[in-house]
């Protein structure tokens, strides 16, 4: 990228309120979909391969020029996107169906864009959001399924997906989640405020739910984790609430596996045009 491209910075900032991006930039926002048990997560590694490396790489390619991207929240390695947000910078002229075909033809199969669309200036994946959703999907079969390796978190034990649901309202509204967060959380603060949450049955997959305005490193994973003792019988449905009392990951449950978590939705003021997407995965009702 030459010198003088002054705008090179914005894919990383929230520009102002009532900036406009230099002459002949504009800002895209898009949809993505990804298997991420094929990466170490979301964000790009000088030593393992990350989704965000291979979004840039297709962006770039298209644009024929450096493409950088921000994006709604950098998921953990082994944890998958169906509607992760992300948005781009650029001066090449393209039409929004440009850049989804062209791109997804440069990306691997366990990546595709879904959705891309020209947003203003005031708009950043990240710190427009609102709120974020996660669905964690559960097989509850005796025998570990053939299917969906690294899709799906497998309980051999039977769970009572309506005790479990009982439990995760103990950690509804905002709250110190100290109790849910990963010992190497860099988070300033543990105070999350989770707006909605539920766990149902889907045949002998059990979902569990979570809409927060933002979440701690391993934080739904930790609740998994607890929740699915409850549902197990081992703990009692006030267990989850008396845990967040306590402010001390230390008496909490293992932390669950990422196979079965799924960023599924974020949502954003209706003035940025985002549309709203199912939550999915296509297999989850």
């Amino acid at each position: 990228m030459s010198a003088n491209r002054s705008w090179e910075y914005l894919p990383n900032c929230l520009l102002p309120e009532g900036s406009e991006l230099p002459r002949g930039v504009r800002r895209y926002a898009a949809a993505v979909e990804y298997d991420g048990s094929r990466f170490c997560g979301w964000q790009r590694q000088s030593h393992s391969p990350a989704v965000q490396s291979v979004v840039e790489q297709a962006l770039s390619s298209v644009a024929n020029e450096p493409v950088v991207v921000a994006c709604a929240g950098r998921t953990d390695t082994g944890v998958h996107g169906v509607n992760q947000i992300i948005h781009f910078d650029t001066a090449a002229s393209r039409q929004p169906r440009n850049w989804l075909l062209g791109a997804n033809t440069r990306l691997p199969d366990t990546v595709r864009f879904h959705w891309v669309g020209e947003v203003g200036g005031r708009f950043h994946a990240r710190f427009s959001a609102t709120a974020r959703t996660y669905r964690y999907i559960i097989s509850n079969e005796p025998v570990r399924p053939a299917l969906f390796r690294g899709l799906l978190t497998w309980c051999k034990a039977p769970l009572d997906a309506a005790a479990m649901d009982r439990a995760a309202q103990h950690l509804l509204g905002e709250n110190d989640f100290t109790s849910f967060r990963s010992a190497g959380c860099q988070s300033r603060s543990p105070f999350r405020c989770v707006d909605a949450v539920r766990v149902w049955r889907q045949r002998q997959l059990v979902i569990i739910e979570i809409t927060a305005n933002a979440f701690l490193h391993h934080m739904v994973r930790n609740i998994a984790g607890v929740l699915m003792a409850v549902g197990r019988g081992e703990r009692s449905e006030s267990w989850a609430g008396e845990l967040l009392a306590l402010r001390d990951r230390t008496k909490g449950e293992v932390t669950a596996p990422p196979d079965g978590l799924y960023l599924v939705e974020v949502a954003y003021p209706a003035e940025f045009g985002v549309p709203v997407f199912e939550p999915g995965p296509v297999f989850v009702c």
